[in-house]
């Protein structure tokens, strides 16, 4: 790794000189300077986010604070951080993960530092207690997620109240009467976590709208969750033909549990998931789906900040459109 004693016996200045050419505190002549930023292009060296800072007044890092919470699918949330780093990196800003529950005051510490320049906030509940501190912050933030009050805010996320709508018009037009939504687990509905709540509300919303009968069942995570959920759908609606499910990990179980039971997918049941496309494409019965776009959101995330840093307006609500594939695992409801 190329140090700054490199640099400055290369350029041949004293490594103070090199800091003062990063940093810019102290005058040098410009031949100086451009001897340095020459030594610096041929050794390629590349100063640490604290040289960074000197130079621009900024760290150049951004802070994605998402914690691990109960009921939280790793995987999914994973995919959204790669995504932000990605995006940050064309920025050449790194990114600092932040994944314990901390709450405010974690955030509060992170930003009266001079660590991060600004802050991406996911798993946003519809009353989050971080609110009001973001309101007040003198770094800029963006949530991936919405508040039921965004007031004063920068959000960006999928609709997820559309996602719910569009399943549920998709199982109406094939025929199904009889529906239900298989949510998160529920302990993300205890904390009124904002996406949670927002299918349950599109999904209910559309039944309704189509005249359907509906049920609404949370599903954990522990081994015979489906299964158990399976079963009390079947009992309590034994004319189910149509579900849908937000909850990646139970997917398949949910599929392999309604079978065992006797429904064949999708001649007897229609199942339409929101998750990723490369869970439903890589199902053992591909699933239609409405894509999450992790991808489209974290880098839409970072873009929102540096335009925020560089003092341009953005736009306080961002949605993005909900998109339905259909696989193998919906059909006309049998006897149409």
């Amino acid at each position: 790794m190329v140090k700054i004693t490199d640099v400055a016996r290369h350029a041949g200045v004293s490594p103070s000189t090199v800091s003062y050419a990063l940093s810019g505190k102290r005058p040098i002549s410009s031949e100086t300077r451009e001897r340095v930023e020459a030594s610096i292009r041929e050794l390629g060296y590349r100063p640490h986010a604290g040289a960074r800072a000197l130079a621009s007044s900024r760290a150049k890092v951004l802070a994605l604070v998402v914690p691990l919470r109960a009921g939280i699918h790793v995987p999914v949330v994973m995919r959204f951080a790669g995504s932000v780093v990605t995006a940050a990196r064309h920025h050449d800003h790194d990114v600092l993960l932040l994944t314990r529950e901390e709450g405010e005051e974690g955030m509060r510490r992170v930003a009266d530092t001079a660590l991060v320049d600004a802050l991406i906030v996911m798993d946003v509940q519809l009353h989050d207690p971080r609110l009001p501190l973001l309101r007040t912050l003198d770094r800029p933030s963006v949530l991936i997620g919405f508040p039921a009050d965004p007031a004063g805010l920068t959000c960006i996320d999928l609709d997820f109240q559309a996602a719910g709508e569009l399943c549920v018009g998709h199982l109406a037009a094939l025929g199904h009467r009889v529906v239900a939504l298989v949510g998160s687990p529920p302990e993300v509905y205890v904390r009124e976590t904002g996406f949670a709540q927002r299918v349950v509300r599109g999904f209910t919303a559309a039944a309704d709208r189509h005249g359907l009968s509906s049920s609404v069942r949370p599903c954990g995570a522990a081994p015979g969750a489906a299964r158990a959920v399976a079963e009390r759908l079947l009992r309590e609606r034994p004319a189910l033909t149509g579900v849908v499910v937000h909850n990646e990990p139970v997917l398949e179980p949910l599929v392999d549990a309604f079978e065992s039971l006797g429904l064949r997918v999708p001649g007897d049941l229609s199942v339409t998931a929101i998750c990723p496309d490369e869970l439903a494409d890589g199902a053992r019965i591909p699933l239609t789906s409405v894509a999450v776009p992790s991808a489209e959101v974290g880098a839409g995330a970072v873009d929102l900040l540096m335009r925020k840093l560089a003092g341009a307006t953005v736009p306080a609500a961002t949605l993005l459109p909900p998109r339905l594939t259909e696989r193998s695992s919906t059909a006309r409801r049998a006897g149409l």
